[in-house]
């Protein structure tokens, strides 16, 4: 399914060379005007926030503190996603051209293609792109292997790692917008959303807002998992249906229970909540859900519920920055007391104690880490609540296979 992003010469045909993406969409625009036609087409943020993107452009290009510094964030930290690395490697060019017009936009010199080290596929076809164009374009640009962390790809931990080789986040203010990569102003923005950017400087604010549906404005990846026929990317009108959605991807092979919508800093829908749902950041936002980094994960039967949140748990408190007690202590004794539960060898009070932690521990933190941790957690106890007091109160899991979802 191509619509906009993915639109083009397939992936089984390579990679597309430069000279073939300039045929088929044109050189690069001026970026004049961009931030007010970014601002028209609604565009959201495709890292997670889904912040406007306009806002975040003015932001950087009224600082006065240095030249400012774009940092393209294709880092993807989160073991469900495969959007970031498969757009780089499908459509490096399309990334490169809006952080060009990025920079151009708010008055940049210089770029960091932020990349993810374990995406080797995504690494490789950036250094060729970078390397196929003219000259003037690649002094500005460089590369810059991201560690194998899910902290790494939050905006201030790539920027600290950029300074001084340390891919943990830091406390804020300033934030990288203010003071960033070198000390000057910083637009850190997703890979996908830079890619949205150069289709909107070619085709219009007009255009990317036709492509959504149901009110909603332009496309997003979703990378769609669990009970479907294989982990899949595809690229969806905003708008779209969570149940359309799945059934592009080939419709779900069981009956679920739960979907988990926005990966590991997601939450848990129950399905039939879920299937309805429009994504978009809007709706989405006001039923206390979020598409987050683009993920559908839906739970295939024979799955368990608090295994599954407990796996997750424990796999966020591992990868946690430990540089605050709410991530050293309290995640790593939330997961601690979640895989009891699941394992049914529970001690008395661990079920109250997870519940309590769970409304205790969003925004104390140095970092959001604790925060995701904690909503997924809360998401959890409310889908799955009959599924933890079973494991809790009777030693008893009503679910025989217990196979992790991805």
């Amino acid at each position: 399914m191509s619509i906009a992003l993915l639109a083009g010469p397939p992936a089984v045909q390579g990679i597309e060379r430069y000279a073939d993406h300039q045929r088929r969409l044109g050189a690069l625009p001026p970026a004049t005007e961009l931030i007010g036609s970014i601002e028209r087409s609604a565009l959201r943020g495709k890292g997670g926030a889904a912040f406007p993107v306009a806002t975040k452009w003015r932001s950087v290009a009224s600082q006065r503190a240095g030249t400012p510094v774009v940092l393209a964030n294709g880092g993807e930290g989160e073991p469900l996603s495969r959007k970031d690395r498969m757009l780089m490697e499908q459509r490096p060019h399309l990334v490169i051209d809006g952080a060009l017009l990025a920079a151009n936009a708010v008055g940049a010199n210089d770029i960091v293609l932020y990349v993810g080290a374990d995406h080797a596929g995504a690494i490789q076809t950036m250094q060729r792109a970078v390397s196929e164009r003219p000259g003037t374009e690649r002094a500005r640009l460089r590369l810059v292997s991201a560690p194998v962390r899910y902290v790494s790809g939050e905006e201030t931990a790539a920027v600290h790692f950029v300074n001084a080789g340390i891919a943990l986040p830091t406390s804020i203010p300033p934030r990288p917008y203010e003071r960033g990569v070198d000390g000057r102003p910083t637009l850190v923005q997703n890979v996908e959303t830079l890619a949205h950017v150069a289709l909107i400087a070619r085709f219009g604010d007009e255009w990317y807002r036709s492509l959504g549906v149901a009110g909603a404005s332009g496309t997003t990846l979703v990378t769609v998992g669990g009970a479907v026929p294989q982990t899949v990317l595809i690229e969806i009108h905003q708008g779209m249906t969570l149940a359309d959605a799945v059934n592009v991807a080939g419709g779900i092979t069981s009956d679920s229970d739960a979907v988990l919508l926005g990966g590991y800093f997601g939450g848990w829908i129950q399905s039939g909540a879920a299937w309805g749902l429009s994504l978009d950041a809007d709706p989405l936002h006001r039923l206390g859900h979020s598409l987050g980094c683009g993920v559908v994960a839906v739970l295939p039967s024979g799955r368990c519920g608090v295994i599954e949140t407990a796996r997750i748990l424990a796999y966020l408190a591992h990868e946690s920055a430990r540089q605050c007690g709410p991530c050293t202590f309290g995640l790593r004794a939330i997961s601690a007391a979640a895989g009891r539960i699941a394992g049914l060898t529970s001690t008395p009070g661990d079920l109250e104690r997870v519940q309590r932690w769970s409304g205790l521990l969003a925004g104390r933190g140095a970092c959001h880490h604790p925060d995701g941790a904690a909503g997924l957690l809360a998401s959890a106890l409310h889908v799955f609540s009959g599924e933890f007091t079973l494991h809790d109160d009777q030693r008893r899991c009503s679910i025989v296979n217990t196979q992790a979802v991805a």
